[in-house]
């Protein structure tokens, strides 16, 4: 759990409202192959992030994800057999033979990566800025007792991690040979079903699930941020259903990488950022 309060106008959005902005901008890099389009969206959501006054959450995630990247490009060169430009030729490996790395696949393999570390700025941003609590509560409403489960996982996770932690390290005081990785994870669920018996029961002391204990609705009304952050996500979706469904995205990967740049690939960078960074604009009734 990274989240933390801040003033600003995505914290004072729905938590509803901005875990859907943040899962369709996550959609729409997905959409998009362009090079520039996607540097278009990652400074957004730099920019985004340092609106949202979180931006050293983001810039960390971003740089625990660079090896998972640099994975992807390697992985996609040295798979891919597609393209016409060859760039390293007469390696012998004993699994695949001749391996022939090719511009092409090289430069698509940069493509996936700077769209996997993009989805984990954006959802990074998300677990920085969406309240976790306030999301849950508006799941309640769907299902009570889903939403109880899913919290008290959420918080219970990190119980069973010092569980195992101390579990081992007693274990390592002990003589002899230590128990297996099956006897600890045997040891921490049994430990976790005791508090699930624990909790329930507790729950059933208060009065949990009997007549009249369903949440009210909540009044609260909708806000200019709501509505600002709603307006943002509907038109993300519009352009990232443009990009991939109607042609707006010019990129080609193989057998020749083409990217061009033209007026209709500047003007979608344009919307894209104008999209995302306009609702933080406004910043009146944010509190503080």
């Amino acid at each position: 759990m990274t989240y933390r309060k801040r003033w600003t106008p995505l914290h004072a959005a729905r938590a509803v409202v901005g875990s859907a902005w943040c899962i369709v901008l996550a959609a729409v890099a997905l959409s998009l192959e362009h090079p520039l389009l996607l540097v278009a969206v990652l400074g957004a959501v730099l920019a985004a992030a340092a609106l949202a006054q979180v931006p050293g959450t983001v810039l960390r995630a971003l740089a625990w994800a660079l090896p998972f990247g640099l994975a992807i490009v390697l992985v996609n060169a040295v798979v891919v057999r597609d393209g016409l430009t060859v760039i390293v030729r007469g390696w012998t490996l004993p699994w695949m033979g001749a391996l022939d790395i090719t511009l092409e696949a090289t430069v698509y393999g940069l493509v996936l990566a700077l769209r996997a570390l993009i989805v984990i700025a954006i959802f990074a941003l998300h677990s920085a800025a969406v309240d976790p609590d306030e999301l849950l509560r508006a799941f309640r409403r769907v299902s009570f007792r889903s939403a109880l489960t899913a919290t008290l996982a959420t918080r219970l996770v990190p119980m069973l991690a010092r569980d195992a932690r101390r579990l081992r390290d007693a274990q390592r005081c002990r003589p002899g040979e230590p128990a297996s990785r099956v006897a600890l994870v045997r040891a921490v669920a049994t430990g976790a079903l005791d508090r699930a018996v624990d909790v329930a029961a507790t729950l059933e002391v208060r009065g949990y699930g009997a007549p009249g204990a369903q949440p009210r609705r909540s009044g609260r009304p909708w806000s200019r941020h709501d509505l600002a952050f709603l307006a943002s996500t509907a038109g993300l979706a519009v352009l990232g259903l443009g990009a991939w469904l109607g042609g707006w995205d010019p990129f080609e990967a193989y057998p020749l990488t083409r990217a061009p740049v033209d007026g209709s690939v500047l003007l979608l960078s344009l919307a894209l950022l104008a999209c995302v960074l306009l609702p933080f604009a406004d910043r009146r009734g944010v509190g503080g």
